[in-house]
This record gives C-alpha cells, structure tokens and sequence, in this order.
C-alpha cells in the first residue's frame, strides 16, 4: 500500500495557505504512526523542487488521499480520472454538493462539513506544533540623497533575503494615517507592534530608531553609498550592527541576523534603558539657548 496526498496544494496554479499545509501535516502525523508510506505533491509554483502532478505516476499508488478545501470543479474530477484504479478518499474537506461528480468520485468523503452533517474540528486543529520561528518586521525608507542612493537595490535585498529565512515576516511602515486600517495612526500603535517583534529588518533610520526604542534587535542597511543618515544614527545610538549598501551581502546579513537573534536581543535592551533615562543630549537640548540667541541677537 502507498499513498499519494493531493490537496488545493496540489494543483499547477493551486494555493498553498497556513490552513491547508497544517491539515496536511495532520495527515502526515498519522500516517506515520501507523507506519503507512506516502508521498506528498505540490503545487510547482509554491515548491518548485518537489513531486508534482505532472510528474507522477498513478500505477505507483493504491491509494490517493484529498486534504481540506472544497469539494469541487474540474481540478478534483480530473484527479478521479487519472487516479481511477485508486482507493480515492476525502479527508477533512467540505462538501459543497453532494451530488457533485467531484464528491461522488470519493469512494469515503471524511468531511468537516456537509450538507445535513454535523460539523467536526478542522484538521489543522490537531497538527503537531513546529518550533515558533523568529517574527521579523521589515520597514523600508524613502528615496534620497541623489546619485549615491541604492534604496532599489537595497530594498529588492533586504526584501528578498528574509524569503529565505524560517521567519514570520511582517511588511510595516512608518507612515501614520488615522482612516488607513493597515497603517497606525498612532506611534504608540506602532510601537506595540514593534514591541511584539524579535526583531527588524530596515534601510530605514526610523526604522532603526523605533525598533530600538522597543528594544528590539535592527538589522539596518545603509541604502547610501558610502554611509549616511542610517549609519550615523547607529553610531549615535552606539549600534554596532549597520551594513553599509555597498558590502551588502547574504553572508553577511546571515552574520547580524544571528547576531541579532542573540546577543543583539541584551544590546538592543540596553540601548532602550538608556533611551529612557535620559543622559545623552540631543538637539532640542539646545534649542532653548539657540533661541534666546535668535531672539536677542
């Protein structure tokens, strides 16, 4: 007996959502406490490198097994063609016409939902927990600074980079704006979002600034050829980790993103008590004096 698991998941232009994958995994798990072989096909568009559909074998499976989603439409009747020597069973999936050639080429239809059933937990519910990746925000700047700036280098960089981490990424924005629901309107709002964070990834020197208000970890990059606002703001701040845009590099940021993710978390600590209390100047210290120059002058 071997098994092939289809899904949603599957198919060429099919999507692969949170939901449907945990399903899966569900599946999987039993599977393989019962010591039962499987293979699992994907979609070629979400993981190019594994087994699609075009490339198996139905002679190979006794079995073919449907994960989650929706029982219709040519895509699922096309599975019972091509799989039509195969036990085919539907696992955790809804049923939306029962009468449908989509349902009824299932020899068993384990659903979550039909028509005059009484619904059962979604599989995802019981899928065995992974290890919690890191959540990393990413907050990206505006374009400056003329001919030196490399902000659509840097920012293809720093956005495509991350695709390849085993992260949560969250795309933030300083911008505020009180009737946009995606934005905060507030910096307090935003700041409760950094706060959640392990840490941030921007070319941006608020960005930076903010995360280490939060005493979050940023791995900053300079977008300026040479170094400019970022990296003076990191060295003010005693930062020790910008990457300049013209040293920008995979090795590299994997070197402060595990940084980061370790001593980075005490550093960025300390930096925000030191915010808090208050010791080091800055501008509007000098205001006062600047003026009473102005206006005495």
């Amino acid at each position: 007996m071997r098994i092939l698991l289809t899904g949603w998941f599957s198919f060429r232009d099919g999507e692969a959502t949170a939901g449907d994958v945990l399903a899966l995994r569900r599946v999987e798990d039993v599977l393989g406490q019962a010591e039962i072989p499987y293979d699992v096909v994907w979609s070629p568009g979400f993981r190019p490198g594994a087994l699609h559909l075009a490339g198996v074998r139905p002679e190979e499976y006794s079995h073919l097994v449907f994960v989650c989603g929706p029982l219709h439409g040519p895509q699922v009747e096309d599975l019972h063609r091509r799989f039509a020597h195969c036990v085919r069973i539907a696992v955790g999936t809804s049923v939306v016409d029962p009468g449908a050639p989509a349902t009824t080429g299932f020899h068993r239809v384990l659903a979550r939902d039909a028509p005059g059933a009484e619904p059962v937990r979604d599989l995802s519910t019981r899928a065995s927990a992974a290890s919690v990746p890191p959540v990393a925000g990413v907050i990206l700047t505006q374009h400056e600074y003329g001919p030196r700036r490399r902000h659509g280098q840097v920012a293809d960089e720093v956005t495509r980079w991350p695709a390849g981490r085993d992260c949560a990424r969250l795309e933030l924005e300083t911008r505020l704006d009180a009737h946009d629901w995606r934005l905060s309107a507030t910096p307090a709002q935003l700041e409760s979002v950094l706060g959640r964070l392990d840490l941030v990834v921007t070319d941006r020197l608020h960005g930076l600034v903010l995360a280490l208000r939060a005493g979050i970890p940023a791995l900053a990059v300079d977008p300026v050829t040479g170094g400019a606002k970022v990296t003076a703001q990191a060295r003010a701040c005693g930062w020790p980790a910008p990457v300049a845009a013209d040293h920008l590099d995979a090795d590299l940021l994997d070197h402060w993103w595990q940084w980061c993710l370790s001593t980075g978390r005490e550093a960025a600590r300390r930096i925000r008590a030191d915010f808090l209390a208050g010791a080091e100047p800055d501008g509007a210290d000098a205001l006062p004096d600047a003026l009473e120059r102005r206006l005495t002058g």
